[in-house]
């Protein structure tokens, strides 16, 4: 019996001692991945400024802002949500989270007719097809593999749709990189633009002069933004989703360490207990042997 249960112990510590090597070696490629996707995060943060600025640039320092774009010039009555989720799992909630905050924005504001959906990444494409939402497009490849032109790609016919009142407001919704350690999913509306303060309130001192119209200018701009918000939020989210896998995969290997731990000590618990029992066997046998020769 004691030999049965030292067999299954050993055949329990060799299959989690293989799943800590491959959960040890996913952690490493991980911490590579969430490297290089850092880097390029911050590099395109650091671009994303300028396209903010030029559009609270024309919106201030003109009284001719084309109200279009802007919150309040339409009522809302359907809205496209862009869906930021992964294409793997083994991220530990992260993929969860941005579904479950999607879904409960839907429940909370429904709208007259029912909402679209935009998935990047399978695993947001894959639950709200379950849920029979109407999938306008997707992207399921790595969302590190991801390049401006596909973005853009994705970002157009949006606008298109926005401008001819299909949808009237498209919300984001993604995961936004607060450390390697702590990430944070949030929501946030593209369109229409609501940009703080009231116009033509930080004139500039310098004459400016748009060519060839002040609407053509905002028109080129605001199709611009939302291509590199949603760019932004894809190359954040892909650094959120390596460094959510990261810590995954260094939980699962801490919890397999642990179990090899618990079940080593059981073995050699149940070994010990094994040899115990046969000496007491030898020596009861011989006592028994020794009272017969006498």
């Amino acid at each position: 019996m004691a030999g049965s249960s030292m067999r299954d112990i050993k055949r329990r510590i060799k299959s989690i001692n293989s799943m800590e090597h491959i959960t040890n070696a996913m952690k490493l490629v991980s911490a590579a991945k969430l490297r290089r996707a850092k880097n390029t995060f911050e590099k395109s943060r650091r671009n994303f400024h300028y396209i903010i600025e030029s559009i609270e640039e024309v919106f201030h320092n003109t009284e001719d802002v084309p109200q279009l774009f802007l919150r309040g010039s339409r009522e809302i009555r359907r809205t496209a949500y862009i869906v930021v989720t992964s294409c793997r799992g083994l991220c530990g909630s992260f993929n969860s989270n941005v579904i479950k905050h999607t879904q409960k924005i839907i429940d909370d504001y429904k709208e007259e007719e029912p909402p679209l959906i935009v998935a990047i990444g399978s695993k947001g494409k894959d639950y709200f097809a379950r849920r029979n939402y109407e999938i306008i497009s997707d992207y399921c490849l790595p969302p590190e593999d991801i390049t401006f032109m596909e973005t853009q790609e994705i970002s157009q016919p949006l606008v298109e749709m926005y401008k001819r009142g299909e949808v009237d407001e498209i919300v984001l919704v993604a995961t936004s990189f607060i450390s390697t350690l702590e990430q944070k999913v949030y929501d946030e509306t593209i369109l229409p633009l609501e940009i703080k303060g009231d116009p033509y309130t930080h004139k500039l001192y310098r004459a400016v002069e748009y060519e060839p119209s002040v609407e053509e200018v905002f028109n080129y701009l605001v199709p611009k933004y939302v291509e590199i918000m949603i760019y932004n939020a894809i190359i954040e989210s892909a650094t959120c989703e390596h460094a959510a896998r990261r810590m995954a995969m260094e939980n699962a290997t801490d919890n397999a360490r642990d179990m090899i731990a618990n079940l080593t000590l059981s073995y050699n618990r149940t070994r010990q207990a094994a040899i115990t029992n046969e000496i007491s066997e030898i020596v009861g046998g011989a006592e028994a042997l020794a009272e017969l020769q006498h």
